[in-house]
């Protein structure tokens, strides 16, 4: 029976060489190493560098494993001489139970690139078990009328060993009427028989002791003994007889224990005691007794114990049938194990690469096989994985596969992916197991920072104090950690005429922008610059974008009056005529104002006047006029204070002092004046610079305002002919003024102005306004007489320093 079992596991052996000596050179052909069994842990088996032809630093760097199936590793490296070497101590018996050539597959993996050495371990037999009788006596009932040459077969030993260890040969004791010879099972295995030597007589000898003795071929030999005890009985001339010599049934794995299995039947034709029939096991294994049980009187043979395909796939039992006379018949019954689909699969991993880099080819990201201890259909296996991963499965050699990635992955579109992978049988039914992987990506510096805007637009007011906050840029890198931190800086203007880096700092870690400095509209009203946001990978990527920084102007420049020229050492006096009618034009208060927009409007009023009656001053230009005609009662010398406002919030302004004189006539008696009495000016507050500016060009408007009134007595006889009268059309419709130019005026007034440029200074000339003449059917005498002495040449000489910072 054993031995049908033998020679279909010695077929398959041979099957699995012939497949791998098919199998390519290149990791299929397996490598063969061997071992005594029993070896101390740490003992030399082989060694690899030489068995696989590699270099001593390949392996190292290759990442050299040895991978056996199963939770057991029965090998390890030396690292340093890449030498296998024993893990632990092996137990040939355990492994490989009664197989004559215990072989344990295994593999070296080599991981970075991926190849599998497919190789084979030896484990060779010693001789560390002695032979064993089940049974330590055997009875035997033998007629006294046997033959001689009658042959007894007896409970052979078993020995744990095999070849040349196992059992080979048994003795019997020194006695005249038995002898012992050995007979051969079709597996090989080793049986004794006694064989009849001489007649036997009861009334002169009922019983004979005999010793069984069981020998290895070991080297000292081992042995094992048992009693044999025959009885010499009376004749019983009719054996059992079977019906069958041989059964064969099937039963299915896994069939619960007391199940029966087959029912076996011998007859005898003997009557009482002597047909009596009494069955049990003959030399029936240790696995066989633990596994089956025999009913005595009815020969019913039933389970003990599940049976397991995967273990045994068949048993060869000999069932015994034994007369009260003892006499006995023998059978053989065959119990085939039906496979049965109740193993999962099973899933090792056996190298797997966690991180994996973004937008890198294709790579190995596991290394795992599967296995399934079924058989047939129930065996063969099927791997997958989800259709919407961008990885795949590849075979490999030996039921292992690679899960590679199909292309370049993006971490920015998914940073970790959770892989499933199914392995399923094709037996019924099916039966499968998840392995789920669980794979992150790793980042690149792929994406360069984005800002928010492509172009920022900031708003600051003038004056602003130092290391203000003005804003911010912001960028965002899609990538992540180092590579996603980002840093701004200023890029230098290209033309280089923009001190940047003295007007704007940016903070590197959050892009807030400040002025270093107080900035004023007057010297810029806006500038732009470029921001870069770099990050922090390697190399870095960066990207740019546009910052443009208008500086909003405030009311913080008063009016500034240009005529007249407000010098306290050298007044400036005009002139009037005692018979100027109302609305005679007296003078023009110029003033201007360095700010911008509504904040440079300009209102003119008269603040105090000696007679408030008698003059007016027009909001929106600054002219001033008689209010109605002028009486001998007025005073000589008038005095007027004219206050010049900007339309800011809150408004400024500045104060101008006119002296009027009021004559009969322009002569030159008139030309010279007692000073009147000064009273108190108020003025505004100016500001340092502006005052020491006045104060350097006094000298020059004094001697420009006596050049002025001589101009005008000598041209006074020659003017008056040509004098139109002056009638304004009319009141502006409103009361302020825009110097700056964006305003407009309801009527047209042209000045001579003229610049003379010098060394380091510039002088500006304002002439007398050229008053529009009237139609003569509007023009009186009177009037033109008063108009001829407007129309005079007025010439007003300024001394200006170039600009620079301010205005003046």
């Amino acid at each position: 029976m054993e031995t049908g079992e033998n020679t279909i596991r010695k077929q398959r052996q041979v099957l699995l060489f012939f497949v791998f000596l098919c199998m390519p050179k290149a990791g299929s052909e397996p490598r063969r190493f061997s071992v005594a069994e029993e070896m101390e842990s740490g003992s030399f088996v082989g060694n690899v560098i030489k068995a696989l032809g590699l270099e001593m630093g390949e392996l190292s760097n290759r990442g050299a494993r040895v991978v056996f199936e199963g939770v057991r590793q029965y090998l390890q490296f030396n690292r340093k001489t890449w030498d296998l070497l024993v893990k632990e101590k092996l137990d040939r018996e355990e492994l490989c139970g009664p197989t004559v050539s215990c072989v344990l597959p295994f593999q070296i993996l080599l991981e970075n690139p991926l190849q599998i050495f497919l190789a084979e371990l030896l484990v060779e037999d010693i001789n560390d078990h002695s032979p064993i009788f089940l049974d330590n006596e055997m009875l035997l009932k033998i007629p006294e009328s046997s033959l001689p040459g009658k042959i007894i077969r007896l409970d052979g030993a078993q020995d744990l060993d095999v070849g040349i260890n196992s059992l080979q040969n048994y003795t019997v004791s020194p006695n005249p009427h038995f002898q012992v010879q050995i007979r051969a099972r079709s597996e090989g295995r080793k049986y004794p028989e006694l064989v009849l030597n001489k007649a036997l007589d009861r009334e002169e000898l009922p019983e004979i002791r005999l010793t069984l003795t069981a020998l290895d071929g070991g080297s000292p030999p081992r042995s094992g003994t048992a009693q044999i005890r025959v009885l010499i009985v009376d004749v019983n001339d009719n054996a059992p007889e079977f019906g069958r010599q041989n059964y064969e049934v099937r039963i299915p794995e896994n069939s619960p224990p007391g199940s029966l299995v087959v029912e076996v039947h011998a007859a005898d034709l003997d009557t009482g005691n002597y047909g009596e029939i009494f069955y049990t096991f003959s030399d029936a294994s240790e696995d066989i007794r633990k596994t089956f049980k025999i009913d005595g009187s009815s020969g019913e043979i039933s389970l003990i114990k599940t049976v397991d395909f995967e273990a045994t796939q068949f048993y060869e039992i000999d069932i015994e049938a034994t007369d009260g006379g003892g006499l006995s018949g023998k059978c053989t019954v065959v119990i085939h194990v039906i496979d049965l689909n109740d193993n999962l699969p099973k899933l090792t991993i056996s190298s797997i690469t966690n991180p994996i880099p973004e937008n890198s080819p294709e790579t190995v990201v596991a290394v795992f096989r599967v296995s399934d201890l079924d058989s047939g259909e129930n065996g063969r296996m099927v791997c997958s994985i989800q259709d919407d991963l961008p990885f795949s499965l590849k075979p490999s050699v030996e039921n292992y596969y690679t899960l590679v990635t199909e292309g370049a992955l993006d971490r920015e579109r998914r940073a970790e992916y959770n892989i499933t992978i199914t392995v399923m049988d094709l037996g019924s039914p099916r039966l499968k197991t998840e392995h789920n992987i669980t794979i992150w990506i790793s980042d690149i510096n792929d994406n360069p920072p984005v800002f928010t805007l492509t172009a920022y637009k900031l708003y600051l007011q003038e004056n602003n104090s130092p290391a203000l906050h003005i804003g911010s840029v912001s960028a965002r890198d899609r990538d992540s950690g180092i590579n996603a931190k980002v840093t701004y800086s200023l890029l230098p203007p290209e033309n280089g005429d923009l001190p940047l880096f003295s007007y704007i700092s940016i903070n590197s870690d959050n892009g807030h922008l400040y002025a270093l400095r107080s900035l004023d509209y007057e010297t810029i009203q806006a500038f732009q610059f470029t921001v870069t946001a770099t990050d922090g990978g390697s190399p870095s990527l960066s990207s740019q974008a546009l910052v443009q920084v208008v500086v909003q102007d405030m009311n913080n420049n008063s009016p500034f009056v240009l005529y007249p020229l407000q010098n306290g050492t050298a007044p400036c006096n005009d002139l009037v005529p005692r018979t100027a009618e109302p609305g005679y034009l007296v003078t023009k208060v110029v003033a201007v104002n360095r700010d911008w927009g509504q904040n440079s409007w300009l209102s003119y009023q008269l603040l105090k006047a000696t007679d408030p009656g008698l003059f007016t001053v027009w909001a929106h230009n600054g002219e001033v006029r008689t209010a109605r005609p002028i009486s001998d009662r007025d005073a000589i010398k008038q005095r007027l204070l004219v206050l010049v406002k900007d339309n800011g919030q809150p408004p400024l302004s500045t104060a101008a002092t006119l002296n009027v004189l009021l004559v009969d006539g322009f002569s030159e008696p008139y030309m010279q004046f007692p000073d009147a009495p000064k009273e108190p000016i108020q003025t505004d507050s100016l500001t340092t610079y502006l005052v020491i500016s006045l104060a350097s060009v006094s000298f020059l408007f004094l001697v420009s305002v006596i050049m002025v009134i001589a101009i005008r007595l000598c041209k006074r006889k020659r003017d008056a002919t040509d004098a139109a009268h002056l009638n304004p059309n009319g009141p502006f419709p409103s009361h302020l003024v825009d110097v700056s130019g964006t305003g407009t005026l309801s009527q047209s007034y042209q000045y001579e102005m003229c610049l003379i440029t010098g060394s380091g200074t510039s002088e500006f000339k304002f002439l007398k306004p050229i008053i529009p003449t009237l139609p003569p059917a509007q023009a009186s005498g009177k009037d033109s007489i008063e108009d001829s002495n407007l129309r005079n040449n007025f010439s007003l000489s300024i001394q200006i320093k170039p600009y620079q910072d301010s205005f003046f």
